[in-house]
């Protein structure tokens, strides 16, 4: 009989605990193609999703953004339940009949609070990342080179986890590509330091056209309400 995880449960290294609900979709289908390895458990919480570098996910579907204030309940509600230590990640559905929300959306979930998000185009897209992080973010001991004791190799490990995931959504700002990207996260560790950021302050590093994309892309609903 096999026992249900905990709600600070970790999965090892190459498989992710998914809720029941996501069985049979296409994100759980692919994830499986691309070698992860998929346990379901009833007692994630509002999660849908736990990593193996201690990170949760909720994914929130094209169709919760575009049907109103549901999901912005949900996500509150998931910043203050989610599992102690974690590292709480928001996927959500940018597609051409989300996209008119998502400024909203983005501002919820980075400025008010305090969460990582994470746009995909869709379950295919959301199976993709995740896998990385299953597979490629998470390096076993065993595969750990020049390593002393387990302590220290946890220490360098957890400082860098959140760099790929902070890296795959700067990318996503139109004019910045992977190698401005990681200029970007040289100077400024955080997104929320790179959302505060002032054009002049990203200039240096960008040049002028891409340091204005960047600061209208994050400030696009105040622009707008301006």
């Amino acid at each position: 009989m096999e026992t249900k995880a905990v709600l600070n449960a970790v999965p090892p290294y190459g498989h992710v605990f998914a809720t029941e609900k996501w069985r049979n979709s296409p994100l759980i289908q692919s994830l499986k193609g691309g070698g992860v390895r998929i346990l379901f458990e009833d007692e994630l919480g509002l999660a849908d999703f736990h990593l193996p570098n201690k990170s949760c996910v909720l994914y929130v579907s094209e169709c919760d953004v575009v049907a109103g204030n549901g999901y912005k309940r949900k996500l509150v509600r998931y910043r203050n339940t989610s599992s102690h230590g974690f590292q709480e990640l928001v996927l959500v559905e940018k597609t051409r009949l989300s996209e008119q929300y998502f400024g909203a959306m983005q501002k919820l979930v980075v400025f008010d609070l305090g969460l990582t998000l994470l746009p995909v185009g869709g379950q295919a897209e959301a199976s993709q990342l995740i896998a990385q992080i299953g597979l490629t973010l998470t390096v076993p001991p065993s595969q750990v080179h020049g390593v002393g004791r387990e302590n220290p190799f946890r220490r360098r490990t957890s400082s860098r986890l959140l760099d790929p995931l902070v890296l795959a959504l700067v990318q996503h700002v139109p004019g910045v590509g992977r190698v401005k990207a990681l200029a970007l996260l040289e100077r400024f560790s955080s997104i929320q330091q790179l959302c505060n950021a002032a054009p002049a302050q990203l200039e240096p590093i960008v040049g002028q056209a891409a340091a204005q994309q960047i600061h209208g892309f994050f400030h696009k609903d105040t622009a707008a309400g301006t």
